[in-house]
């Protein structure tokens, strides 16, 4: 491979503001595996974030580059999974396995796509050191021959247009905008965009914590709740970015609580008879897709505690990212943390954001 932008690369990264600044180029934010996309000639390689090629997960992008892409190019953009009328990142991080079979498998029956947002190089043109608006004009005629599978993310300056694609975009599984000076030059591993992603509490239950790892006498996270219509507590995400000396204390103050999980509602071990089942369970309670080594194992607590977090928004029962805590509630009844309490975005189908995409 011989490209004027040569892979590894990291991306260029964006920074968390309140509200949509004025006087730039507005996109939606993607919810995905961010990706540059390398191609010369029938070499492809996928990129990712931290910069591990993401190409053996994805054969079918790999192979729709060398059929949809200029013969020479670099493009960054994320790789997204549709399904129905949004996209599904659930779906999306089990494409992540290490059975080459299994992979083989996956990109039959979930294939990924790639929505493109900015242009690295082209041909023999390293296009880093130009500004976006150029970027994007020489993006949008590289990809004029692409699809069904590579897309050109849709783009405005209009900021009422970005304000509503803010609102409306979340009910197909988007999670906010991207905003980009228009003269802004291409910059990896440099938060240089800005980024604008819906804000919310919600009052959870505190069902059990893990350790820090630090030591024995410091909170690593805690593990959050809410009530469904049947009555059962469904696991909706954790919590852990508190300072050392809230970890401590919150530790010192969970004690009473500390329980068996005999009669706990996340009693999984006595519910699955086998090691497979057992790990999925643990995932499922706030565990790491991403570390198959970690330690998944908690401290139950008494479901008696009620925390106010901070999430943007939910993937089916869960917080799709980790939650931030906001403060204690003692004045909340941990009954009264239902699902009810959520904000439901509005239904919105992704093909009439990106038509082409929606499966």
């Amino acid at each position: 491979m011989r490209l004027p932008v040569m892979p590894p690369v990291p991306p260029m990264l964006s920074k968390p503001v309140a509200q949509i600044p004025a006087g730039m180029s507005y996109e939606p934010k993607w919810d995905g595996f961010r990706s540059i996309c390398f191609r010369d000639g029938d070499d492809v390689e996928l990129g990712s974030r931290n910069e591990r090629p993401l190409t053996r997960y994805f054969p079918e992008l790999v192979a729709a580059a060398t059929a949809e892409l200029p013969a020479r190019c670099v493009i960054d953009g994320e790789i997204v999974l549709p399904r129905g009328d949004g996209l599904d990142f659930e779906a999306l991080q089990l494409r992540l396995h290490p059975a080459a079979s299994r992979v083989r498998m996956l990109a039959e029956q979930t294939p990924a796509a790639f929505v493109a947002f900015d242009l690295l190089a082209l041909d023999d043109v390293d296009y880093t050191g130009r500004p976006f608006e150029q970027r994007r004009a020489a993006l949008a005629a590289a990809l004029t021959e692409s699809g069904p599978t590579f897309h050109l993310t849709p783009a405005t300056t209009d900021l009422p247009t970005a304000q509503r694609w803010f609102t409306e975009f979340e009910g197909a599984g988007l999670d906010g905008v991207i905003a980009k000076p228009l003269d802004l030059r291409y910059q990896p591993d440099k938060r240089a965009m800005f980024k604008v992603k819906h804000q919310r509490t919600a009052d959870c239950v505190v069902a059990g914590y893990r350790l820090h790892k630090s030591g024995a006498d410091a909170v690593g996270s805690l593990l959050l709740g809410l009530y469904a219509d049947d009555g059962s507590l469904a696991s909706v995400g954790v919590i852990g970015a508190f300072p050392m000396v809230t970890r401590r204390t919150l530790f010192a103050e969970l004690q009473p609580l500390v329980t068996d999980f005999d009669g706990h509602p996340w009693n999984w071990a006595a519910q699955f008879d086998t090691a497979e089942a057992l790990q999925q369970a643990q995932r499922r309670y706030g565990g790491s897709r991403w570390n198959a080594g970690k330690d998944l194992s908690f401290v139950p607590l008494r479901p008696e505690r009620v925390v106010e977090v901070r999430y943007d928004h939910m993937e089916g029962q869960r917080f799709r990212h980790t939650a931030q805590f906001n403060r204690l509630r003692p004045d909340r009844e941990p009954g009264s943390c239902t699902f009810e309490q959520l904000e439901s975005p509005v239904t919105f189908s992704l093909g009439e954001i990106l038509p082409g995409l929606s499966r």
